[in-house]
C-alpha cells in the first residue's frame, strides 16, 4: 500500500531563501505578467498557499496601491517571515528583472527601431495576454464554486465596468468593493 500525503497538510512555511528564489523564479518566468506565473508557483508548485488564499490575498493586494505583484510578495513573504520574509520575497521579485530590463531598455534604445524587435513584442503581448486569461478564469471557478450567486454578477460587472466600458479602477473599486461584501453578507444570513 503505498501512503499519499493528504491536500489538507500544510507544507511547511518557507525559509527566506526559499522566499527569495520562489519569487525570483516567478520574476524571471513571468515576462509581460507576474500573476499568472505567481499563482502557478505559490499554489502548484509549492503549495505555500491554497488556491482560496491565494485569490483571497490577491484581492486584498489588488485593492492596495501599488503593483499587486508586488504587494503579494510582501504579504507572502511577510506571513511567513514577517518583515525579513517580505524584504527577501521583494527582493527575490525584483532584484533580476530590474537588471535585465535596464539591459534590455540599453539594447532597445540602440536597436528598437528593427521591424523584427516590432514583431517580436506583438507576439510576446499576445502570450502575455493568453497567461493573464488562463490565471483570471483559474481564480474565478474556486469564488464562483463558493458562492455563484455573488461571484458570477461581481466578476461580470467587473467586467463591464473596467473592460468594456473601461472605467477607472478606483471607481469600478469603490462600486464591487461594497456590492460583493453586502451581497455575501446578505446570503450568509
Amino acid at each position: 500500500m503505498i501512503a499519499t500525503a493528504s491536500p489538507t497538510v500544510p507544507t511547511p512555511a518557507p525559509t527566506l531563501i526559499q522566499l527569495y528564489l520562489g519569487f525570483a523564479q516567478i520574476s524571471m518566468s513571468a515576462f509581460g505578467g507576474a500573476l499568472p506565473w505567481a499563482r502557478r508557483v505559490l499554489v502548484e508548485d509549492r503549495g505555500w498557499l491554497d488556491s482560496d488564499d491565494f485569490t483571497d490575498t490577491l484581492a486584498l493586494c489588488q485593492f492596495l496601491p501599488g503593483p499587486n505583484i508586488i504587494n503579494l510578495s510582501i504579504a507572502v513573504g511577510s506571513r511567513f517571515r514577517g518583515p525579513l520574509g517580505a524584504l527577501c520575497a521583494f527582493l527575490g521579485l525584483m532584484g533580476a528583472p530590474v537588471v535585465l530590463a535596464i539591459g534590455l531598455g540599453a539594447l532597445y534604445g540602440r536597436y528598437g527601431q528593427l521591424e523584427a524587435l516590432r514583431g517580436m513584442f506583438a507576439a510576446l503581448g499576445a502570450a502575455a495576454a493568453g497567461l493573464v486569461i488562463t490565471t483570471a478564469a483559474k481564480m474565478a471557478v474556486p469564488i464562483v464554486g463558493r458562492q455563484p450567486i455573488v461571484g458570477i454578477p461581481v466578476i461580470a460587472g467587473g467586467f463591464i465596468m473596467a473592460g468594456l466600458l473601461r472605467w477607472p479602477l478606483p471607481l469600478v473599486l469603490a462600486i464591487i468593493a461594497p456590492l460583493s461584501v453586502g451581497l455575501a453578507w446578505r446570503l450568509r444570513r
